[in-house]
């Protein structure tokens, strides 16, 4: 029988008998780390990406934190980034819609002849021109605002006010449990209900891809397969390209087609989702056993 005492959560999720420090896992992870050469990032894309990195060296006002991280995704795929705290895992989101600094390298979005160069665009470039759209880790409705109000917020790009309504409308005929709340102040929302809210916001540009930072942040056990749930609908029935950023590893590589372990801002090994739920280092350090 183990003793309580000397149980604790795990670095991502599930009980583990030792504690593992962040310094310890960010040591360890690099010890792991394996080159991984462009050409398995290209076929884990299907040799087809539709989001292409290459080469990005990106970070906040002078300080690099992304050093040549090569990243690619097929159009209707997903992707995982998992690894150690300050790895660079929500920074290269931050990069693909345009929030940090591009001291070298690029993002190209769209395939064939679509294919488009997005790395010195803005975000409201990104979002209304390249249909790149973020959601936001937690707490980014207005709580003062309606459902409906913040639906329409989501729409604040677009030329014509009414344009934003009709999109708002699309949503809530898809999603039965905004409808109902639509007059409600978002404030008086579950957890999962807000976390639905923030997703359908970003919906209403109609985007092609959406980076998802931590959907599972915060949430409730019950409300964690909601949102995987609504997440998978977008990828396989809409055709969505998802990159996300989880803190529940196991549960985002379990949903992702494609992962990736970040560590201190490079790319130490890619894989399909199931294959990095297989990798014993990969589990004992993230996934908790």
């Amino acid at each position: 029988m183990t003793d309580e005492k000397s149980r604790s959560t795990g670095y991502h999720m599930g009980d583990v008998k030792t504690v593992i420090s962040v310094d310890d896992v960010n040591a360890q992870a690099k010890q792991m780390a394996e080159p991984v050469e462009l050409s398995k990032i290209a076929g884990l894309a299907n040799n087809d990406p539709f989001v292409k990195v290459e080469d990005l060296k990106a970070g906040y006002g002078k300080m690099q934190i992304l050093h040549d991280v090569n990243l690619q995704v097929a159009k209707g795929q997903s992707l995982c980034l998992i690894g150690p705290n300050g790895a660079g895992k929500s920074t290269i989101l931050h990069s693909i819609f345009g929030f940090t600094n591009i001291f070298g390298g690029k993002i190209m979005i769209g395939d064939g002849p679509n294919k488009k160069d997005v790395t010195a665009l803005s975000p409201n470039q990104k979002l209304k021109e390249a249909g790149i759209a973020y959601i936001l880790q937690d707490k980014s409705v207005f709580p003062g605002m309606t459902v409906e109000e913040n639906l329409w917020m989501g729409g604040y790009l677009m030329d014509n006010q009414n344009d934003a309504k009709e999109a708002a409308e699309k949503v809530f005929q898809k999603y039965d449990r905004l409808a109902k709340r639509r007059k409600h102040q978002a404030k008086v929302l579950s957890g999962g209900e807000r976390r639905l809210l923030e997703i359908s916001r970003a919906l209403v540009m109609n985007p092609d891809v959406l980076l998802v930072d931590e959907p599972s942040i915060g949430l409730e056990p019950r409300f964690i397969d909601m949102v995987f749930d609504i997440l998978d609908d977008l990828q396989n029935t809409e055709g969505k390209t998802i990159i996300m950023v989880e803190q529940n590893a196991k549960k985002g590589l379990e949903f992702a087609d494609i992962g990736y372990v970040l560590v201190s801002g490079e790319l130490a090994i890619a894989g399909k989702g199931d294959d990095l739920l297989e990798n014993p280092e990969v589990g004992r350090l993230f996934l908790g056993g």
